[in-house]
C-alpha cells in the first residue's frame, strides 16, 4: 500500500528529471564523431547538447541523467557536474561498442527511481514542443514524411493513446506516426519497464532496441502512452551527414540559443535570438541539394568552453 500511494503522488508531478542515451559512437556521422560523441556535434555552430541543456533548462528540470561511452570524457567535461540549473549525473557504458540503447537504458535503471524524461542524443527541436512532455506517460509521435525512417507507431481510432510499435515506416495511413525517441515515463510505468529490461538483459540481449520492450508491454496491455503531437518541420533526427544539413536548415527557421561567453553568464538566464533566413518547409530542401550524403563535410571546430552552471 505505501508503494501503491508513494506511485499515485509521483504520477501527478511534472517530470524535473531527463535521462540522455549518448554512448553510441555515431558512426554514419563520420568525420564529425571520429573525435566527438554526436551530442557535440555541431549544428550552426551550437552542439545538440548544448541544445537540449537550453531546452530543459527552459522546462524547469533539476537533474539531467547521461549514458556515456564514446567519447565520454568529451561530455563531462563539457558539462561538468552542474549545467542549465540541473544537477548532472553519468552512467557509463563499458560495452556501449557492441550493445544498442537497450543496454543503455538497463544501465540507467540503476539510478534512477523518478519519473522521468527519456531522450536520445541525436534530435534537435522546438523546445516550445517540450511542454506537453512534462507529463508522465507520453511519447512524442509526428507525422510521417518520406524522409524519415526508423520506428513507428500505429494510434487508436481516437489519436488518444499507442496502439501499437512498428520495426520501420512502411505504412502511411492517417493512424501511423514516426516516434520522436522521447518520452516520458511514470515512476510505476518505468518499475514495469525495468523488469522486462532486466529480463532481456539476463538473456544476453544487449544488442537490442528499448523499442522492442514498449513494443510487447503495448502489445500486452502493460504499457499505456499518450500521444503528443510534434510538428513534422520543427525537429529533426541526425544519423548522417546529410541530416545535419537539413537539420542545419530546420534550426534557421526557429529562435535558438545565441552563442555566447559562457564564463560571463555562468548566473544568466539563456537569451534566445530569431534567425532572419525563413524556409517554407524542410520539404522544400529535402527536395534540392541536402539529401547528398555522399558530398562530405569537413568536421567544424567545436568550441570546448563548458556550458553555464
Amino acid at each position: 500500500m505505501k508503494n501503491k500511494t508513494m506511485y499515485s503522488c509521483l504520477e501527478h508531478k511534472q517530470v524535473r528529471t531527463a535521462l540522455l542515451l549518448a554512448a553510441g559512437t555515431g558512426s554514419r556521422l563520420a568525420p564529425f564523431t571520429d573525435m566527438a560523441p554526436k551530442c557535440l556535434v555541431p549544428v550552426n555552430e551550437i552542439s545538440i547538447l548544448e541544445r537540449l541543456i537550453h531546452s530543459l533548462q527552459e522546462h524547469n528540470f533539476k537533474r539531467l541523467v547521461i549514458v556515456v561511452g564514446h567519447q565520454a570524457d568529451s561530455i563531462r567535461n563539457f558539462l561538468g557536474r552542474r549545467a542549465g540549473g540541473m544537477d548532472i549525473d553519468y552512467v557509463t557504458s563499458p560495452l556501449y561498442k557492441t550493445t544498442n540503447n537497450i543496454y543503455s537504458l538497463w544501465l540507467a535503471s540503476k539510478v534512477i527511481a523518478e519519473p522521468f524524461l527519456l531522450i536520445e542524443s541525436d534530435i534537435v527541436f522546438a523546445s516550445e514542443m517540450l511542454k506537453d512532455m512534462l507529463q508522465p506517460d507520453r511519447i512524442a509521435v509526428a507525422r510521417l514524411k518520406p524522409w524519415m525512417d526508423g520506428s513507428t507507431v500505429t494510434l487508436n481510432k481516437s489519436r488518444k493513446v499507442v496502439a501499437a510499435f512498428h520495426g520501420s515506416a512502411q505504412h502511411q495511413d492517417e493512424s501511423h506516426y514516426k516516434t520522436v525517441n522521447i518520452y516520458s515515463l511514470s515512476a510505476r510505468t518505468w518499475e514495469i519497464v525495468r523488469q522486462r529490461l532486466d529480463r532481456h538483459i539476463s538473456a544476453d540481449l544487449l544488442n537490442g532496441y528499448y523499442e522492442t520492450v514498449f513494443s510487447d508491454l503495448v502489445d500486452e496491455g502493460s504499457l499505456s502512452l499518450t500521444p503528443i503531437f510534434f510538428d513534422s518541420n520543427c525537429w529533426y533526427e541526425i544519423d548522417n551527414i546529410a541530416d545535419l544539413r537539413a537539420a542545419e536548415q530546420m534550426c534557421e527557421r526557429h529562435y535558438q540559443p545565441v552563442s555566447i561567453d559562457y564564463p560571463a553568464i555562468r548566473s544568466a538566464k539563456v537569451r534566445y535570438r530569431p534567425r532572419s533566413k525563413r524556409l517554407n518547409t524542410i520539404d522544400d530542401f529535402k527536395r534540392g541539394t541536402f539529401r547528398h550524403p555522399e558530398q562530405r563535410l569537413a568536421a567544424s571546430t567545436m568550441l570546448a568552453s563548458p556550458l553555464p552552471q
